[in-house]
């Protein structure tokens, strides 16, 4: 029997419990906090914990940081229940293990050989998220790169950068990544997110499993 790929999606930037609830109705897999204040999409553990507590059973939470002090994240995790942290900023890998939950480690595509070489620095990653690169930006861009320069990886690999309804259906089938990682494209405004945009965006990832 052929085992049907599934793209997990992961929806990044809750603010709201009922965008949270309503990712959870269309069938999103994880839905990610911003625990960095430089962020439009910024949000405190303890108001991330107050959204966790209304979710259903078998939605993956992510706590997303950008270099912060081991304090912080003990802190948050403390505050909240994460399943699994991401890493934004120019952590290493000592850094990522010491809180000993599954961590993705969030990479800056800027180049086939880099790419790579920054991967094989972090092989007790779960997964690695490529994300464009911009600079003096942690993520959040809003601008996809050249998947064709994404090269093969160890770990399971997360496609971000400028993902909508209107391309994560090519994204899918050119690099068949594991999850793709969507928040603007599923937005009204910065952390306000559209029920429409997330079912249009789930439509595009399901129809293009089906053509893989």
């Amino acid at each position: 029997m052929t085992l049907h790929h599934k793209t997990r999606v992961k929806v990044c930037g809750i603010t709201r419990a009922e965008d949270a609830l309503t990712a959870a109705a269309l069938g999103v897999d994880a839905i990610g906090f911003v625990f960095y204040e430089k962020s439009a999409r910024a949000i405190t553990p303890v108001a991330a914990r107050d959204i966790i507590q209304r979710l259903p059973p078998f939605l993956v939470k992510v706590g997303l940081f950008v270099n912060a002090t081991p304090e912080a994240v003990f802190s948050g995790l403390s505050s909240c229940p994460i399943d699994i942290l991401q890493f934004h900023g120019d952590e290493d890998e000592n850094y990522c293990r010491q809180f000993d939950v599954p961590y993705i480690r969030a990479l800056r595509h800027r180049s086939t050989g880099q790419t790579r070489e920054m991967a094989a620095r972090y092989p007790s990653a779960i997964a690695i998220l490529l994300d464009s690169y911009e600079p003096g930006r942690f993520g959040g861009t809003g601008h996809a790169f050249d998947w064709s320069e994404i090269p093969e990886l160890t770990q399971p690999m997360i496609l971000a950068g400028g993902l909508s309804a209107m391309n994560v259906g090519s994204a899918v089938g050119q690099v068949a990544p594991y999850a793709v990682d969507v928040s603007g494209g599923v937005e009204d405004l910065p952390g306000i997110k559209s029920p429409e945009r997330i079912r249009e965006f789930m439509r595009a990832v399901a129809t293009a499993d089906d053509l893989a």
